[in-house]
């Protein structure tokens, strides 16, 4: 029988050393939130939460518990726009970037 890796560990793995990876994680969630699927966009969100920071310092620098936020992003889950705007606005810092929405023609 072979050995496999978890999904979780593979994206845990390649995000520590490609920072495109961890870009296009925490854009491909954006996108998909923003055309309306914010079930995939939330999974790509905890994904990348947990290949990162990580919600116990994601809560504590937002002032969530890490329950809160773990459920907030959960399949069923409803986050205000106050939390997940608060959320995606920590990532972009710690993440060095600035995302920005274009008006596709």
């Amino acid at each position: 029988m072979t050995v496999t890796r978890s999904f979780r560990d593979t994206v845990q793995a390649r995000a520590a050393t490609d920072p495109d990876y961890r870009y296009g994680l925490l854009t491909e969630s954006m996108d998909s939130m923003l055309s309306g699927d914010l079930e995939t966009g939330k999974a790509l969100l905890r994904d990348y939460i947990n290949a990162t920071i990580g919600f116990e310092p994601l809560a504590e620098a937002i002032g969530k518990s890490p329950k809160s936020l773990m459920r907030m992003l959960g399949v069923s889950g409803n986050p205000t726009a106050k939390n997940l705007f608060g959320i995606i606005s920590l990532l972009q810092e710690k993440e060095g970037v600035h995302l920005h929405t274009k008006a596709a023609s």
